[in-house]
């Protein structure tokens, strides 16, 4: 426990230095970054709203694999993980991208992902519940799924978009609490400042995920019909509907931080950031065959 405080307080400390040395960087080129002045604070929010995001990315197939104990196949050990990498590479060929790393993680959970800060170096992660439930007409279809992820940019677009919503709550908090703290009498006018801006970021923080998860959905509508132009959507619908079979047998899921990366899951609400999978198959089956 004391080690992980340690570690955590470490992080956040590196993370406000090279914050600091960014925005000094960015002084030395001329650029306001002043949060007193209105240009001056967007741009400190943006540094800000970025930057976090921005540093996840550049470490997401590392931390990815960690968190699950994801093995990359470097060399097939058997038949199995051979077809796994040749079916990969056909799809990478297909997007005309290089063939993605591929891992394998040991997990009950019929689930897989795709991750990586460049279309160029990614990584495509299955489960063994994945591959031991499903048949390879399945799996090619969440495999295409996966290589869909990675050919339309979703990593770098989820990045920019939860940089730009993180810089404007970040700004407009700051802005209303400004408005609110002028309000009152200067002795309170601090507190009453810290006290808005921690609560308005909470509030539109909020609000925000809703747009960030909107988006999430969209980008699996666009990852099922990507599977499905380049292996057909009966294997895409073939594979959501054995998930729709295996979702009571769910246990072990993805940790919380790559689970909006995974195949299965979704409730269609406004915070969740996977559709149904009744009506991703519903979707589907607008796609001809």
């Amino acid at each position: 426990m004391l080690k992980r405080i340690f570690l955590f307080i470490l992080t956040n400390i590196a993370v406000m230095v090279m914050i600091s040395i960014i925005l000094a960087i960015l002084s030395a080129f001329g650029i306001n970054t002043n949060p007193n002045t209105m240009v001056g604070l967007l741009v400190f929010s943006a540094v800000y709203g970025f930057f976090g995001s921005f540093i996840s990315l550049l470490l997401s197939k590392t931390m990815a694999l960690r968190s699950v104990g994801g093995r990359v196949i470097e060399q097939p050990t058997n038949q199995e993980e051979a077809w796994l990498l040749s079916t990969v590479e056909r799809l990478a060929m297909q997007w005309n991208l290089k063939t993605p790393q591929v891992a394998i993680y040991d997990s009950p959970d019929p689930n897989a992902f795709a991750t990586g800060a460049r279309k160029n170096a990614s990584l495509i992660a299955v489960s063994t519940g994945l591959m031991q439930g499903m048949t390879k007409d399945e799996v090619e279809g969440v495999l295409g799924h996966e290589m869909a992820h990675i050919g339309n940019g979703d990593m770098v677009t989820m990045t920019l978009i939860q940089g730009v919503v993180n810089t404007f709550v970040f700004f407009f908090s700051r802005i209303v609490a400004q408005i609110a703290a002028a309000q009152v009498k200067e002795n309170m006018q601090t507190l009453v400042f810290l006290v808005c801006n921690v609560v308005l970021q909470i509030v539109f923080g909020l609000l925000a995920s809703v747009v960030v998860m909107w988006f999430s959905r969209m980008r699996e509508y666009r990852a099922d019909s990507g599977s499905a132009k380049y292996v057909g959507s009966g294997k895409m619908i073939a594979a959501l509907r054995r998930l729709q079979q295996m979702h009571g047998q769910e246990v072990d899921p993805l940790p919380q931080s790559v689970n909006a990366m995974g195949i299965s899951g979704g409730k269609d609400s406004l915070f969740s950031t996977h559709p149904s999978l009744e009506n991703r198959i519903a979707k589907l089956q607008q796609t001809p065959m």
